[in-house]
């Protein structure tokens, strides 16, 4: 105590000839009060600042004043817990004052102290003042990046204030943001923070199905999975959006080349949703690719790789194109089925049921003769009655 009342007289000789000469007489007056109180009457100076009903014309500077001081002492008094007290509500009156002069001092106060709750009343101040200024944002991203980069390296961040950061982005709303809060959102934080992380990505105004776009075409695999489960996952995109992500998972899926068996399971791992995410929004724009995506997982399935499961939804893929081309995969396929089960008398009801099907969908008159066919073979009642059906929606 006897340390505290030294140096805040100290403090009070030295900063009186400079802190009250050219302000108004009612916030030299709280100033005034502010210097000679104790640090744990400061913090009520303040609370009672606000309620003055002059309160417009003086807070924000005074205000301003209190984070001086909170950063002026940081070295001294840094861990105090009135000290830290006084700079959150000095923080939190700033943002609510809309005291943007105080923006520079704000990140400094950051900077100074590594408590959580003075950093998140900060945070949440930038969030409401550094909207449109570029370099509050850029303080922002970098601060995230950082926590980022020492959770990979095995540290704990401080959570409270990740996630106050996370929201203040949010806030700010700069598509500058994105790579920061995307590599967050895929580092594997707790699900309550990713799930806020993700909630900020899909507030952000910006082109963000571009930015998702250009990771999945360009980033490693891990990077690519990522980036279209969070396009398919929100509800911000369009239809249309969420079927071009779809449609380039597909591609590199199948185009690239991995390096190791954890790659090759990503990216089967991509393929196989984003076939199921064509095959909800019947994205005929991807029907080529179905086609490939079809083989390969034909090929796998009868090399034990890919599961039935796979298998099928391969199929209800193609049907989903509607195309020509899924036609005659289908009916190929269809063919090896029928020839099967005529040499055999052995069958797989689920694949032949869903190949007539998907037949049926697309209407493609090239289906005819294996359809036809399905009526000469010892196939049970279900499968020859979708076939009938399937031959009525033939369009010629």
């Amino acid at each position: 105590m006897l340390k505290h009342k030294m140096f805040l007289c100290f403090l009070f000789l030295w900063w009186t000839p400079f802190v009250f000469s050219q302000e108004t007489p009612l916030l030299q007056s709280y100033q005034r009060d502010f210097t000679r109180a104790d640090l744990s009457a400061k913090a009520g100076i303040l609370q009672d600042a606000a309620f003055d009903e002059q309160a417009a014309e003086f807070i924000g500077p005074l205000y301003e004043f209190a984070l001086r001081f909170a950063l002026d002492n940081a070295d001294i008094l840094g861990d105090d817990p009135e000290m830290i007290h006084l700079a959150g509500v000095a923080a939190s009156g700033a943002g609510s004052a809309g005291f943007k002069e105080s923006l520079d001092t704000l990140w400094e106060v950051f900077s100074s102290y590594r408590d959580s709750r003075t950093r998140v009343e900060i945070f949440a101040a930038l969030g409401v003042l550094g909207k449109g200024n570029g370099r509050v944002t850029e303080n922002l991203n970098q601060y995230l990046d950082s926590q980022n980069k020492l959770f990979h390296s095995g540290t704990i961040p401080d959570y409270p204030t990740l996630s106050a950061c996370v929201a203040a982005l949010a806030q700010l709303g700069d598509s500058s943001s994105f790579p920061a809060l995307f590599a967050a959102v895929t580092a594997g934080y707790p699900e309550n923070i990713t799930g806020e992380i993700a909630g900020a990505l899909n507030s952000i105004p910006g082109n963000y199905p571009r930015f998702l776009l250009d990771i999945i075409f360009k980033n490693p695999p891990i990077e690519k999975l990522a980036a279209f489960k969070a396009g398919i996952s929100g509800r911000r995109f369009s239809p249309a959006e969420q079927g071009q992500l779809a449609e380039a998972a597909l591609e590199q899926g199948l185009s690239y080349f991995p390096g190791n068996a954890g790659e090759i399971a990503i990216l089967s791992e991509m393929r196989y949703e984003s076939a199921r995410t064509l095959t909800r929004l019947r994205w005929s724009r991807a029907g080529a690719l179905a086609v490939r995506h079809f083989y390969r997982v034909q090929t796998d399935f009868q090399q034990g790789i890919a599961p039935r499961e796979r298998f099928l939804e391969a199929i209800h893929c193609l049907g989903a194109m509607g195309t020509s081309e899924a036609a005659l995969a289908l009916g190929l396929q269809l063919g090896l089925h029928n020839a099967q089960t005529e040499k055999t008398g052995g069958y797989d009801e689920d694949l032949t049921l869903a190949l007539v099907r998907s037949l049926g969908s697309i209407g493609d008159k090239s289906a005819f003769d294996y359809l036809l066919y399905i009526s000469y073979l010892p196939y049970p009642d279900q499968i020859q009655a979708a076939a009938k059906e399937a031959l009525n929606r033939l369009r010629w």
